[in-house]
């Protein structure tokens, strides 16, 4: 099936509240209804910007494929058809970006006619009339969705020699203090950047943090940590600039401005190369910190407040220990059972 490529997503400032501001139009500039209704419901909902952004490519790309068919008639079977669409693609898109498609479009289906879409497999789970001794709850129906089957992905933390090359190749305060915020407190890329003065509690060793969804978040600051924010505050920041956000350009025609994103790109781009620690990017020190915070013995459920998790699988992820981890903690397992059964009767 040939793709209408003059569907496009635009960006425009919303003229009017509970407006998204991603716009879909067709090659006469007219609006697309049902995807800009939807939009709108998830802007109203409060899903933040990149999230509405993603919403809106994912859109984009199936009503390039749907062209100007009813989505009324949208079913599974179709669905199956537009994943296998996406197989003929080159580059192939991943497992994960295919099932964030299939998901964007159940919840549009499910906001345009307050029901599933057609033809979902219906399955009986297997249950107990009263609780089994492995947990299993009431019997009930589930509907079985097809999605493709995602591998596990792992992410290995930074070793404690890489951390300290890496770290040793910065030279300005600034650039200290955000590498501080992400191995220490673990923070997202985003979050450093949305970081603004006011967010700051150095008398108190706090630190505001707004988290995916715009939900918020105190974070402990260490005394390193303070040391090199006072220091970038006091000796580094621009005294003339006006920017509400915390880390600003400290040189260049952009000097005063706000980190954007790029820049924080190429500052990570510029120190992988100087120190040799190709591995090292926002992620894997956000992943660093969660691993170093297990080993050191931290709960899990403090742990996701921390990084600012909604659901304590999502902290599973993020801490999957290394190989080394698993023996170092089965062998002083084994040390204590064997000291244990010293200490009991005969």
């Amino acid at each position: 099936m040939k793709r209408n490529r003059k569907l496009r997503l635009i960006f425009r400032a919303a003229s009017r509240a509970g407006v998204s501001a991603y716009r879909l139009f067709d090659a006469h500039g007219q609006e697309l209804k049902w995807a800009n209704e939807f939009l709108d419901s998830q802007h109203l909902r409060g899903l933040s910007p990149r999230s509405l952004r993603a919403y809106g490519y994912d859109l984009l790309h199936f009503a390039r494929w749907w062209t100007r068919r009813d989505l009324s008639k949208l079913n599974e079977a179709r669905l199956l058809d537009y994943v296998r669409y996406q197989f003929e693609q080159d580059p192939k898109p991943t497992a994960p970006t295919i099932n964030h498609r299939l998901t964007v479009l159940r919840c549009l289906y499910r906001f345009r006619y307050q029901q599933e879409v057609p033809g979902a497999a219906r399955s009986l789970k297997h249950t107990y009339n009263t609780r089994s001794p492995l947990g299993y709850g009431r019997r009930g129906r589930a509907v079985a969705r097809f999605r493709l089957k995602q591998p596990q992905r792992v992410v290995i933390p930074l070793s404690s020699q890489q951390v300290a090359k890496f770290w040793r190749s910065f030279r300005t305060f600034r650039d200290l203090a955000v590498i501080a915020l992400m191995l220490l407190d673990g923070l997202r890329s985003r979050e450093v950047i949305e970081l603004q003065l006011e967010d700051l509690r150095l008398s108190q060793a706090q630190l505001h943090v707004r988290g995916k969804g715009n939900k918020p978040r105190f974070l402990p600051l260490p005394a390193d940590t303070i040391q090199a924010l006072q220091n970038y505050l006091r000796l580094e920041r621009p005294l003339t600039t006006h920017s509400p956000y915390l880390f600003v350009c400290l040189k260049g025609r952009q000097r005063g401005q706000a980190m954007t994103p790029a820049g924080l790109r190429s500052l990570f781009r510029h120190h992988r190369k100087s120190s040799q620690i190709s591995q090292a990017n926002p992620h894997r020190l956000r992943h660093t910190f969660g691993a170093d915070m297990v080993r050191a013995g931290i709960s899990l459920p403090a742990l996701m407040q921390l990084m600012g998790h909604s659901h304590i699988h999502t902290t599973m992820h993020y801490v999957a220990l290394s190989a080394e981890d698993v023996w170092h903690e089965y062998a002083r397992a084994v040390k204590n059972c064997i000291r244990y059964s010293k200490d009991s009767p005969p």
